[in-house]
């Protein structure tokens, strides 16, 4: 009957361990090992009973072993013969010997019993959030699909297949995205971690450069393969992003496998990117080339590196040109600069002699009326001219410049003067 009462809680834990993914011999050595340090708590020590697990059958069998004695000194290691007869029904023992008793679950007692169900859920447990944490970290990198389980103000729950959490926080979301439960999702694994000894912590991410390339990896079998490179990816996420490739075989066009036929490859990237712009372009070491490529189609005229890393590049354009260069909100410098580590400045090529001034100003014509920070600021957004401020909206100066709203119209005001009969 009490075999059949640990086999019951062998069963039960079975059961757990199943629904749990944890592998038998590891659930059988917890078990055997939760038994021993309770035999511990209620005899004192373990160090004469033997916990026997039979990983095939998942049973379990406790032996407590006695030396036969004449007297008996300590009761929990020693028997006399007679009572070894009167225990055994047998007669074959002697003096010396070592008897190994079957030691029934009732010994624990009802409170023993429910420290060992505890204490093996506990390990268990344990081992199960050691198992999801392992998992995830060795796929930290990796796109994963899930389901949208649950959504909320600051982050999207995903489940996987076992049943294990995953968090998109909001800022981990491409702007302006929106789930609902039961949605397929794909995010690459940005971290895991572990809170307070908590269920693991795990990050998904569709904002990091990370799943861009990832996702050219998977779009794009040259990539896989190895013969084309990805050698940097930046983003503004929702609004534009540019992956520089490289081909190590000549014959490979890099940009052409990457976009496929009819755009193919890269419309599908597109698409879960929610229609994010992304350029492609040939990766160089030449930063000033690199630069060029990554303004394609703006023309650039030249480009001033400047004598340190820490110097804005200068980068001069055609005036007709500066827009393209620039970007919608000022998105596309930002890009090329975060492509080769440094911060982009666009200035307009114009030469002093071939301006009238009755058709258009330097802006460095006004820095009596103007201050020098404000004026830099608008020559690092290409307007060099009056007219080239005065062409652009209030709104768009304001954001493109980082100005103030009443700043811009103070200079507006200015500027306007200048040409007022």
């Amino acid at each position: 009957m009490e075999k059949e009462k640990v086999s019951t809680l062998i069963d039960a834990f079975k059961d757990f361990k199943e629904e749990k993914n944890i592998d038998r011999p590891v659930m059988m050595g917890v078990l055997k090992d939760v038994f021993l340090t309770q035999i511990a708590k209620t005899f004192g020590s373990a160090d004469n009973f033997d916990v026997i697990v039979n990983v095939d059958k998942g049973t379990c069998e406790i032996y407590q072993n006695f030396d036969i004695v004449e007297e008996v000194e300590n009761p929990v290691s020693e028997m006399t013969l007679e009572d070894v007869k009167a225990d055994s029904g047998e007669d074959d023992y002697e003096i010396g010997d070592v008897y190994a008793k079957v030691l029934p679950l009732a010994a624990f007692g009802r409170r023993g019993i429910l420290n060992i169900r505890q204490n093996l859920q506990g390990r268990i447990m344990d081992i199960e959030k050691a198992n999801v944490y392992k998992k995830y970290s060795d796929m930290v990198g990796q796109i994963f699909s899930g389901e949208v389980y649950q959504t909320w103000s600051k982050e999207v729950l995903i489940l996987d297949e076992d049943g294990n959490e995953l968090h998109i926080p909001k800022s981990e979301q491409i702007p302006g995205e929106r789930f609902k439960k039961s949605d397929s999702v794909r995010a690459v694994i940005k971290s895991v971690e572990m809170k307070n000894n908590t269920t693991p912590y795990i990050t998904l991410s569709r904002t990091s450069e990370d799943f861009l390339e990832k996702l050219f990896t998977q779009e794009v079998p040259e990539i896989a393969d190895g013969l084309i490179t990805v050698k940097k990816v930046v983003r503004v996420p929702g609004e534009r992003a540019k992956v520089a490739v490289e081909s190590y075989d000549d014959r490979i066009d890099p940009i052409g496998a990457c976009i496929g036929v009819k755009g193919g490859r890269i419309m599908g990237i597109v698409r879960e990117l929610r229609n994010e712009n992304i350029d492609v372009i040939q990766w160089s070491q030449n930063p000033q080339l690199l630069i060029q490529r990554a303004l394609n189609p703006a023309i650039v005229s030249s480009i001033d590196m400047g004598q340190s890393p820490d110097e804005k590049v200068k980068v001069f354009m055609q005036p007709d040109q500066v827009n393209k260069g620039i970007g919608r909100h000022g998105v596309n410098i930002k890009l090329a600069g975060m492509l080769v580590g440094r911060e982009i400045e666009v200035w307009r090529e114009i030469d002093k002699s071939d301006i009238d001034d009755e058709e258009d100003v330097l802006l460095s014509e006004f820095s009596n009326e103007i201050e020098e920070w404000i004026l830099n600021k608008l020559e690092g957004i290409g307007c060099d001219t009056a007219k080239s401020v005065l062409a652009l909206s209030p709104a768009d100066i304001a954001k493109r410049a980082d100005l103030d709203d009443e700043t811009v119209e103070e200079v507006l005001s200015i500027l306007r003067a200048e040409f007022e009969d």
